[in-house]
């Protein structure tokens, strides 16, 4: 990038921030000060001329609420961008709302968290469309990357380290050494698919809609023996019915998701080369994003791995946690941004 004068000035005001542009939800840190935002990754907008008119908690407020001609949508879907309009819009809502206190216009170092499944082309339009929302200098950070450096991973020795971030959208799992990516897989099956599962075994074997938020409350609640209750609608009466299911059932519900992201895990081993299998066999494999929350998931994949399994601490900040870290270290992390060649392993679908 070209030195411009004004955007230099302009930068001895601004904060430089970290970035993670979730699925669900956007958390931006403050170098010096840590997380300040954390907010869903939603907008509200009108669609015949795009405008915006909420973002973040305000817009998901809006959700089902609102008259026909004003729809809330998410930018982002399975982890990668699908309107990049719209995500320019809500990286300057966020940029501009960690600066509100400052009467200038913010110029800050961003440091991005992206899926590690984009293309060449969508790196590009989020560099873009992060200097649009007005970064004066933009870094990209694939995911995994950034939540072993959040997670405390020592990612620039020789010997292996494995993440594995189960976030909303997708599973992201990298081995990595020397501060690049070794082996890695990018699945879109994580936290969003599990509470799909549960909706549509309800539907399926009870006739009862539940929404979203109660498959997700489930979810993280299975960790008991005692029996759950889930409440929505009869698909039959149509009225509210609540119904009680075991613990069991809700595992066995999303059996099927868990497996997947257990198969990417194994998958990714076994494209690992053996010393670093060795280093992973002393070191263990350290867990991130919301699914590592899931009651039974570090057990099933103690046992499908035979290794050790931890979680890391505060699993939903490590992301963010990590483009923290880079900011700190921009020269001395270089290799970790996104623009680094690493060996990559096609995403499955």
């Amino acid at each position: 990038m070209s030195w411009n004068p004004l955007n230099a000035l302009l930068g001895l005001f601004s904060r430089d921030i970290g970035i993670d542009l979730g699925t669900a939800n956007t958390l931006v840190l403050v170098r010096g000060k840590g997380v300040v935002i954390n907010e869903p990754s939603v907008v509200a907008m009108k669609p015949m001329t795009k405008r915006v008119l909420a973002v973040g908690a305000e817009a998901k407020q809006m959700v089902g609420r609102t008259p026909s001609n004003i729809v809330a949508v998410r930018p982002l879907k399975d982890g990668v961008i699908s309107d990049f309009d719209v995500t320019e819009q809500m990286l300057r809502y966020f940029i501009e709302k960690v600066h509100e206190q400052y009467a200038i216009i913010p110029r800050p170092r961003v440091v991005i968290g992206i899926s590690s499944g984009v293309t060449e082309v969508e790196r590009r339009a989020v560099h873009d469309a992060t200097i649009n929302a007005g970064a004066r200098e933009a870094f990209l950070i694939e995911e995994p990357m950034a939540a072993a450096i959040g997670a405390g991973l020592p990612v620039q020795d020789a010997a292996g380290s494995m993440i594995v971030d189960i976030g909303g959208g997708t599973t992201e799992v990298a081995v990595i050494a020397l501060g690049g990516v070794i082996a890695s897989r990018w699945i879109r099956t994580a936290g969003d698919e599990m509470d799909q599962d549960i909706i549509t075994h309800m539907r399926q074997r009870y006739n009862l809609l539940i929404g979203e938020r109660m498959a997700e409350e489930v979810k993280i609640g299975i960790g008991g023996t005692d029996p759950v209750g889930l409440r929505g609608r009869d698909l039959k009466s149509g009225l509210p019915a609540e119904i009680l299911i075991s613990t069991d059932e809700v595992r066995g519900a999303i059996a099927g998701s868990v497996n997947t992201v257990l198969d990417a895990v194994t998958d990714t081993i076994e494209e690992t080369p053996p010393e670093l299998v060795a280093d992973l066999m002393v070191r263990g494999i350290t867990l991130a994003g919301g699914g590592a929350l899931v009651p039974g998931i570090v057990e099933q994949l103690a046992e499908r791995t035979r290794m050790r399994i931890m979680v890391a601490d505060d699993p939903l900040g490590c992301v963010v946690r990590g483009t923290g870290k880079v900011l700190g270290n921009l020269d001395q992390m270089r290799k970790a941004f996104a623009e680094s060649q690493t060996r990559r392993v096609p995403p499955r679908h």
